[in-house]
């Protein structure tokens, strides 16, 4: 009788334990980046009231099984789903939500340890830190070296420990509020000269004013023209010659040169089509000189279409103020600025794990890593591995399917 009663308790505690867990997952059926579980149970060793026996010929009996007594269940595993739940569209830049595997980093404290979350409903605080809803730092990487990489893209140095993700200011890239200015060195133009002009004196009146900006070291804009007159024609072969020089306005220069075109209107390569200007802004300004290289090569020079030439690039540019900034499928957040550039300003990292369903639950939408779910040594980028993509303004719901816990109830 009191076998029966111990038996029929301990089936009463495992469902109490499988209701509890119904329960939470049905309180958290909203929680963002939750993650159901269930209860599987086992039974509990038999007791044995006979052992079997074997068919026996030399008697001409047979064997008879064996005859047990249950002691009742227990509680097999509590498992964690790692399924994805659904996405939400928030439009909201720093919601972040994980297409694939891993983990967003986070810690609460420098005496924190390290926990991992699905949850991206992350805000930008006062100082400018990624942070989740209860703030906790949001981690990644800081350090891009400074610059662009020749593909016209930047790469950050992954194999850095991640650390603490701020917008505004970080040690490698100081105040990332603005952005520094960059002195002209580099100008194309483009364009035809009249192959019908008259040829002039230096001295005459320009035949073609061509204005361009340039900017000094501190991102002082200055207006300068280039003027071009035709000077010579010589030949045979007839080689047509024009001279430039540079109007620096408040910038101090004595740029002048000459460009030649063939018989049938192109440029004739040389030092000349690529000169250097040297500019010198006045000594109140507060900025060192700066040496300007025209590309001329793209010129041309042809009768009935007029003087067309002007300043197609310029590589210079003034400081900017931050304005907004985005985050790519990659994890990499970008700057952009009101002179029209743009920046990185951090990457967020992800966590792999061998076995994230060893995972424990830490609490605050946070798991914490056991001695069966993997090690975390070090963040990934995402996209890298097998490490999912990150889709900005978007949250990952959570995975509980509430027809199956209502059933399961």
């Amino acid at each position: 009788m009191m076998s029966s009663l111990y038996s029929s308790v301990s089936g009463l505690r495992a469902h109490q334990t499988k209701m509890d867990v119904i329960g939470n997952n049905i309180a958290n059926v909203n929680t963002v980046g939750f993650r159901s579980s269930r209860v599987t149970f086992q039974d509990i060793f038999s007791q044995t009231i006979r052992a079997a026996t074997a068919p026996d010929p030399v008697t001409g009996r047979g064997g008879s099984n064996p005859m047990q007594v249950g002691l009742g269940i227990n509680i097999g595993s509590i498992d964690t789903n790692t399924n994805r739940g659904s996405l939400q569209r928030t439009d909201n830049i720093t919601d972040l939500s994980i297409n694939g595997d891993g983990f967003f980093i986070v810690k609460g404290s420098n005496v924190d340890e390290f926990r991992f979350t699905r949850a991206g409903n992350f805000h930008v605080d006062e100082l400018g830190n990624l942070v989740t809803a209860d703030g906790m730092f949001v981690y990644g990487w800081l350090d891009y070296g400074g610059k662009m990489q020749d593909n016209g893209t930047f790469e950050f140095d992954v194999n850095k420990p991640v650390e603490p993700i701020n917008i505004y200011y970080d040690s490698y890239n100081s105040n990332k509020r603005v952005t520094a200015a960059k002195a002209t060195e580099n100008i194309s133009l483009s364009g035809n000269l009249n192959a019908a002009s008259d040829v002039i004196e230096v001295d005459d009146d320009p035949q073609l004013t061509v204005p361009m900006l340039v900017y000094d070291s501190l991102g002082n804009e200055y207006e300068v023209t280039m003027e071009f007159r035709k000077t010579s024609v010589a030949g045979p072969p007839p080689v047509t010659t024009w001279t430039w020089a540079i109007n620096g306005g408040r910038l101090a220069t004595t740029a002048t040169g000459t460009i030649s075109f063939d018989a049938e209107g192109k440029i004739i390569e040389g030092p000349n089509v690529t000169p250097q200007v040297t500019f010198q802004p006045g000594a109140d300004i507060g900025s060192s000189s700066f040496q300007v290289t025209l590309d001329l090569s793209k010129l041309s020079m042809y009768a009935g279409i007029g003087n067309s030439v002007k300043a197609i690039s310029n590589d210079g540019y003034p400081p900017g103020v931050l304005l907004s900034y985005s985050i790519g499928s990659d994890g990499m957040i970008i700057g952009v600025y009101s002179n029209g550039k743009q920046r990185p300003l951090g990457l967020v990292a992800l966590a792999e794990f061998d076995n994230p369903a060893g995972l424990a639950r830490g609490g605050n939408n946070t798991f914490v890593q056991t001695t069966n779910s993997g090690i975390f040594i070090n963040g990934v980028k995402p996209g890298t591995g097998s490490a999912g993509t990150i889709l900005s303004g978007t949250l990952e719901m959570s995975n509980v399917d509430l027809a199956n816990q209502f059933t399961d109830m």
